[in-house]
Protein backbone atom coordinates (compact mmCIF):
# COMPACT_ATOMS: atom_id res chain seq x y z
CA UNK A 1 0.00 0.00 0.00
CA UNK A 2 2.84 2.38 0.81
CA UNK A 3 4.35 1.71 -2.60
CA UNK A 4 0.99 2.37 -4.26
CA UNK A 5 0.63 5.69 -2.41
CA UNK A 6 4.18 6.62 -3.38
CA UNK A 7 3.49 5.99 -7.07
CA UNK A 8 0.14 7.81 -6.92
CA UNK A 9 1.96 10.83 -5.61
CA UNK A 10 4.31 10.78 -8.61
CA UNK A 11 7.12 8.86 -7.02
CA UNK A 12 9.87 7.80 -9.40
CA UNK A 13 10.77 4.12 -9.48
CA UNK A 14 13.81 4.56 -11.70
CA UNK A 15 15.54 7.71 -12.79
CA UNK A 16 15.75 7.22 -16.57
CA UNK A 17 17.98 10.24 -16.98
CA UNK A 18 20.68 8.59 -14.92
CA UNK A 19 23.36 7.49 -17.36
CA UNK A 20 24.15 3.79 -17.65
CA UNK A 21 27.49 2.87 -16.22
CA UNK A 22 30.02 2.45 -19.02
CA UNK A 23 31.89 -0.80 -19.18
CA UNK A 24 35.61 0.01 -19.34
CA UNK A 25 37.12 -0.79 -22.72
CA UNK A 26 40.27 -2.85 -22.61
CA UNK A 27 42.47 -3.63 -25.59
CA UNK A 28 45.54 -5.77 -25.97
CA UNK A 29 47.90 -5.91 -28.92
CA UNK A 30 48.78 -9.23 -30.45
CA UNK A 31 51.47 -9.91 -33.04
CA UNK A 32 50.51 -11.84 -36.19
CA UNK A 33 52.39 -14.06 -38.69
CA UNK A 34 52.63 -10.94 -40.85
CA UNK A 35 55.48 -8.81 -39.44
CA UNK A 36 53.85 -5.65 -40.80
CA UNK A 37 50.47 -6.39 -39.19
CA UNK A 38 49.34 -5.97 -35.60
CA UNK A 39 46.05 -7.18 -34.13
CA UNK A 40 44.28 -5.09 -31.47
CA UNK A 41 41.73 -7.19 -29.58
CA UNK A 42 38.81 -5.43 -27.84
CA UNK A 43 36.87 -6.83 -24.87
CA UNK A 44 33.54 -6.37 -26.69
CA UNK A 45 32.01 -6.79 -30.12
CA UNK A 46 32.78 -3.79 -32.32
CA UNK A 47 31.27 -4.75 -35.70
CA UNK A 48 28.79 -7.30 -37.09
CA UNK A 49 30.77 -8.06 -40.25
CA UNK A 50 34.29 -7.80 -41.66
CA UNK A 51 35.45 -4.53 -43.20
CA UNK A 52 38.67 -3.80 -45.06
CA UNK A 53 40.03 -0.38 -45.94
CA UNK A 54 43.02 -0.25 -48.29
CA UNK A 55 43.27 3.55 -48.28
CA UNK A 56 41.78 6.61 -46.63
CA UNK A 57 39.69 7.19 -49.76
CA UNK A 58 37.60 4.14 -48.81
CA UNK A 59 36.79 5.31 -45.28
CA UNK A 60 33.87 7.71 -45.76
CA UNK A 61 31.60 5.25 -43.90
CA UNK A 62 34.07 4.44 -41.12
CA UNK A 63 35.10 7.24 -38.74
CA UNK A 64 37.52 4.95 -36.90
CA UNK A 65 39.26 3.73 -40.05
CA UNK A 66 39.54 7.30 -41.30
CA UNK A 67 41.08 8.38 -37.99
CA UNK A 68 43.55 5.49 -37.98
CA UNK A 69 44.86 6.55 -41.38
CA UNK A 70 45.88 9.72 -39.57
CA UNK A 71 48.86 7.74 -38.31
CA UNK A 72 51.32 8.12 -41.18
CA UNK A 73 52.66 4.58 -40.79
CA UNK A 74 49.25 2.93 -41.32
CA UNK A 75 48.85 1.31 -44.73
CA UNK A 76 45.63 -0.71 -44.30
CA UNK A 77 42.84 -1.08 -41.72
CA UNK A 78 40.74 -4.19 -41.11
CA UNK A 79 37.84 -4.77 -38.68
CA UNK A 80 36.35 -8.05 -37.53
CA UNK A 81 33.98 -9.10 -34.74
CA UNK A 82 36.10 -7.92 -31.80
CA UNK A 83 39.41 -6.80 -33.24
CA UNK A 84 41.20 -4.28 -35.42
CA UNK A 85 44.12 -5.34 -37.59
CA UNK A 86 46.46 -2.67 -38.89
CA UNK A 87 49.08 -3.13 -41.59
CA UNK A 88 51.95 -0.67 -41.41
CA UNK A 89 54.02 0.65 -44.26
CA UNK A 90 57.30 -1.26 -44.56
CA UNK A 91 60.21 0.35 -42.74
CA UNK A 92 58.26 1.21 -39.61
CA UNK A 93 58.63 -0.38 -36.19
CA UNK A 94 55.58 -1.56 -34.26
CA UNK A 95 57.49 -1.33 -30.99
CA UNK A 96 57.52 2.45 -31.38
CA UNK A 97 53.84 2.81 -32.31
CA UNK A 98 51.80 0.03 -30.73
CA UNK A 99 51.12 1.82 -27.41
CA UNK A 100 49.87 5.00 -29.09
CA UNK A 101 47.58 3.09 -31.44
CA UNK A 102 46.19 0.89 -28.68
CA UNK A 103 45.32 3.90 -26.53
CA UNK A 104 43.81 5.75 -29.50
CA UNK A 105 41.50 2.83 -30.35
CA UNK A 106 40.57 2.36 -26.70
CA UNK A 107 39.64 6.03 -26.23
CA UNK A 108 37.73 6.13 -29.52
CA UNK A 109 35.56 3.17 -28.55
CA UNK A 110 35.23 4.20 -24.90
CA UNK A 111 33.83 7.56 -26.01
CA UNK A 112 31.08 5.72 -27.97
CA UNK A 113 32.22 7.05 -31.33
CA UNK A 114 30.89 5.33 -34.43
CA UNK A 115 33.28 2.68 -35.72
CA UNK A 116 31.52 1.85 -38.98
CA UNK A 117 28.21 2.97 -40.48
CA UNK A 118 27.41 -0.66 -41.28
CA UNK A 119 24.03 -0.04 -42.95
CA UNK A 120 25.58 2.42 -45.39
CA UNK A 121 28.32 0.00 -46.42
CA UNK A 122 25.94 -2.93 -46.82
CA UNK A 123 23.67 -0.84 -49.03
CA UNK A 124 26.62 0.01 -51.27
CA UNK A 125 27.93 -3.55 -51.63
CA UNK A 126 26.02 -6.00 -53.77
CA UNK A 127 26.92 -9.53 -52.72
CA UNK A 128 26.06 -12.61 -54.72
CA UNK A 129 23.24 -14.62 -53.09
CA UNK A 130 24.34 -18.04 -51.89
CA UNK A 131 21.62 -19.66 -54.03
CA UNK A 132 23.43 -18.57 -57.20
CA UNK A 133 26.49 -20.73 -56.46
CA UNK A 134 26.83 -24.30 -57.74
CA UNK A 135 26.77 -27.17 -55.24
CA UNK A 136 30.55 -27.58 -55.05
CA UNK A 137 31.03 -23.86 -54.45
CA UNK A 138 28.49 -24.03 -51.63
CA UNK A 139 30.44 -26.90 -50.06
CA UNK A 140 33.69 -24.93 -50.35
CA UNK A 141 32.08 -21.86 -48.76
CA UNK A 142 30.77 -24.00 -45.88
CA UNK A 143 34.21 -25.55 -45.25
CA UNK A 144 35.90 -22.13 -45.38
CA UNK A 145 33.35 -20.57 -43.00
CA UNK A 146 33.36 -23.41 -40.47
CA UNK A 147 36.92 -24.74 -40.56
CA UNK A 148 39.22 -22.08 -41.96
CA UNK A 149 37.89 -18.63 -41.06
CA UNK A 150 38.20 -19.07 -37.27
CA UNK A 151 41.88 -19.99 -37.56
CA UNK A 152 42.56 -17.14 -39.97
CA UNK A 153 40.75 -14.68 -37.68
CA UNK A 154 42.96 -15.73 -34.78
CA UNK A 155 45.88 -14.48 -36.88
CA UNK A 156 44.15 -11.14 -37.46
CA UNK A 157 42.86 -11.81 -40.95
CA UNK A 158 40.03 -13.14 -43.06
CA UNK A 159 39.53 -15.37 -46.08
CA UNK A 160 36.69 -14.98 -48.57
CA UNK A 161 35.57 -17.35 -51.30
CA UNK A 162 35.78 -15.72 -54.72
CA UNK A 163 35.16 -18.42 -57.36
CA UNK A 164 35.45 -22.08 -58.34
CA UNK A 165 36.22 -23.33 -61.83
CA UNK A 166 34.68 -26.75 -62.51
CA UNK A 167 37.02 -27.36 -65.46
CA UNK A 168 40.36 -26.61 -63.81
CA UNK A 169 39.07 -27.37 -60.28
CA UNK A 170 40.77 -24.20 -59.10
CA UNK A 171 39.45 -22.27 -56.09
CA UNK A 172 40.12 -18.54 -55.94
CA UNK A 173 40.01 -16.81 -52.57
CA UNK A 174 40.60 -13.29 -51.26
CA UNK A 175 42.84 -12.72 -48.26
CA UNK A 176 42.16 -9.75 -45.98
CA UNK A 177 43.58 -8.09 -42.91
CA UNK A 178 46.85 -9.44 -41.58
CA UNK A 179 46.76 -12.24 -44.19
CA UNK A 180 46.96 -9.76 -47.05
CA UNK A 181 50.56 -9.53 -48.19
CA UNK A 182 51.75 -11.85 -45.43
CA UNK A 183 54.97 -13.71 -46.39
CA UNK A 184 53.62 -16.96 -44.90
CA UNK A 185 50.18 -16.75 -46.56
CA UNK A 186 51.31 -18.78 -49.58
CA UNK A 187 52.46 -21.61 -47.32
CA UNK A 188 49.18 -21.42 -45.41
CA UNK A 189 47.20 -21.58 -48.64
CA UNK A 190 49.07 -24.58 -50.02
CA UNK A 191 49.86 -26.67 -46.94
CA UNK A 192 46.72 -25.78 -45.01
CA UNK A 193 43.71 -24.62 -46.98
CA UNK A 194 44.44 -26.42 -50.26
CA UNK A 195 45.16 -29.72 -48.51
CA UNK A 196 42.01 -29.44 -46.40
CA UNK A 197 39.76 -28.81 -49.40
CA UNK A 198 41.40 -31.64 -51.36
CA UNK A 199 40.85 -34.00 -48.44
CA UNK A 200 37.26 -32.98 -47.74
CA UNK A 201 36.20 -32.63 -51.38
CA UNK A 202 38.04 -35.50 -53.04
CA UNK A 203 38.57 -35.16 -56.82
CA UNK A 204 36.79 -31.80 -56.85
CA UNK A 205 39.59 -29.39 -55.89
CA UNK A 206 43.02 -29.26 -57.52
CA UNK A 207 44.50 -25.90 -56.48
CA UNK A 208 43.72 -22.91 -54.28
CA UNK A 209 45.03 -19.46 -55.15
CA UNK A 210 44.68 -16.03 -53.58
CA UNK A 211 43.79 -13.53 -56.29
CA UNK A 212 45.18 -10.67 -54.22
CA UNK A 213 48.38 -12.16 -52.84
Amino acid sequence: LEIENYLNKGGVVMNETQPLKKVPITIYAESTPNPNAMKFVVNKKIVDDVYEFKSIDQTKDSPLAKSLFGFDFVKEVFFDFNFVSLIQNPGNNWDENVMDVREFIRSFIQDSNTIVFEDRIKNNIKTKPNAEYDDISKEIIKIIDENIKPAVASDGGNIMFESYDTTTQKVNVILQGACSGCPSSTVTLKSGIENMLKEMLKDKVETVEAING
